[in-house]
């Protein structure tokens, strides 16, 4: 049985939530502007996105990061 993690906020929020969260919220250009990765800047779409955060961890982190720091301004 895994143990609760109460204070992990990505506790249970897979990646595709977090990138349709952020996608949402800033939508593709301005998420590319505020992440540099190609798969956000020419032709995005959600699965070719998914398929390189997932074998990419230094992008996978940014993603993490941002979505972070996006839900914590939202909770003030």
């Amino acid at each position: 049985m895994i143990p609760e993690q109460p204070n992990n906020p990505l506790h249970g929020v897979t990646l595709e939530k977090m990138l349709l969260y952020l996608v949402d919220y800033y939508g593709w250009e301005l998420l590319a502007k505020k992440i540099r990765i190609n798969c956000f800047a020419n032709d995005p779409s959600v699965k070719s996105s998914l398929s390189f955060l997932r074998r990419t961890p230094w992008a996978r982190a940014k993603v993490e990061d941002l979505y972070l720091s996006v839900i914590t301004q939202k909770e003030d």
